[in-house]
């Protein structure tokens, strides 16, 4: 049986006195893409925000590889492993393709990269994203939209995330961007990338994900594997679409 990655157990959480997520459990196995579904408020931001630090949980527990991490800073658990794309990107718009993916390899490492680690983490990215290398002067509010997604992935992949965590990555993007951004994300889970995807396209995170969680008001209503969801009327039942 393969190892556990992430673990939640009965995880709570609330926004004021809105209790959003409510006992959930879930389990993100090593080297998997475990694909978080459901309709709009049905808490699966708020999980990602939970596992990151980002929001404080209320009951429950959170472990990466066995040991627990909720209670800790967002930054602790970034460097520890954790790396989450956030709904909107997170880049720095007005500072240069350069030093967005800078600014991350220095802030993967406790105290700052040495320059030789610097170099190979940079040298590294621009490799898996060439693109971006041929962008690295130009401002990154200026790139196109499947440019700054790209520009995020990378930023979250430089420190060697041992769980990769991706927040609607294809909001906002055509059709052929949303293709050509997840043959990236595909390439990585065959490197053995372990991902937790939160994505509006169904038809991609079921090609990609290896469990399906489906979430309702905080808990979750179905786990399966991804074939258990292509049945239309499975679907309707529990995504409502």
């Amino acid at each position: 049986m393969t190892a556990l990655a992430l673990e939640l157990s009965g995880v709570r959480a609330s926004y004021g006195k809105v209790e959003v997520l409510r006992g959930l459990s879930l389990g993100v196995p090593e080297g998997c893409v475990v694909a978080l579904l459901g309709a709009n408020g049905a808490g699966k931001t708020t999980t990602l925000r939970a596992i990151s630090g980002t929001m404080p949980i209320a009951q429950g527990s959170i472990k990466l590889h066995g040991r627990r991490i909720d209670g800790r800073s967002a930054s602790r658990i970034a460097r520890g492993g954790i790396a989450l794309i956030p709904e909107g990107r997170g880049i720095f718009p007005t500072l240069s393709v350069r030093d967005n993916i800078e600014i991350a390899i220095r802030c993967s490492v406790e105290g700052g990269a040495s320059p030789s680690s610097r170099r190979e983490g940079f040298d590294r990215i621009v490799a898996t994203f060439p693109r971006l290398g041929e962008r690295l002067a130009q401002s990154a509010g200026t790139l196109s939209g499947g440019e700054q997604q790209m520009l995020a992935l990378a930023r979250a992949l430089v420190a060697r995330p041992k769980v990769l965590m991706m927040d609607e990555i294809s909001m906002g993007l055509a059709p052929i961007v949303v293709e050509q951004l997840f043959e990236t994300v595909r390439t990585l889970k065959e490197q053995g990338t372990t991902i937790l995807l939160v994505e509006q396209y169904l038809t991609h995170a079921l090609r990609l994900a290896d469990i399906c969680y489906v979430l309702a008001k905080g808990e979750v209503i179905f786990v399966g594997e991804p074939a258990e969801l292509r049945d239309p009327e499975t679907v309707s039942t529990y995504l409502g679409v």
